[in-house]
């Protein structure tokens, strides 16, 4: 049996918010909900304090966007650490490698669950 997480009800994750649940940061993007794991793969920062930018997840630290359907990094920290040669080009590698993992959000009732 798979295990399910309850997240909170669906009116209490409104399009363009992240919250944490168990293991995962889940989200709403214009409807579509999403669960990915909650540790970015640059410094280990919870992406349930992340937030939504063009379709994406962004970590709160260092502004590393993910694509949230395939778990890879599509744009490596920023900040100072922008300014450091090939850091960015190494954690999107590092990514589709160890991709965050995904889970399934489905729904019971109002409420929003991840498997």
């Amino acid at each position: 049996m798979t295990k399910q997480i309850k997240v909170c009800s669906v009116e209490d994750l409104p399009p363009g918010t992240v919250t944490g649940a168990g293991p995962y940061a889940v989200g709403n993007i214009d409807g579509e909900y999403f669960a990915v794991t909650r540790r970015c793969r640059h410094l280990r920062a919870d992406l349930a304090g992340g937030s939504i930018e063009n379709g994406r997840l962004v970590c709160p630290w260092h502004q590393a966007a993910y694509d949230v359907q395939s778990g890879h990094m599509v744009r490596g920290p920023q900040q100072i650490f922008a300014k450091i040669p090939g850091l960015g080009t190494v954690f999107t590698t590092l990514t589709k490698l160890w991709p965050l993992g995904r889970g399934r959000v489905t729904f019971s009732g109002d409420d929003i669950v991840v498997e």
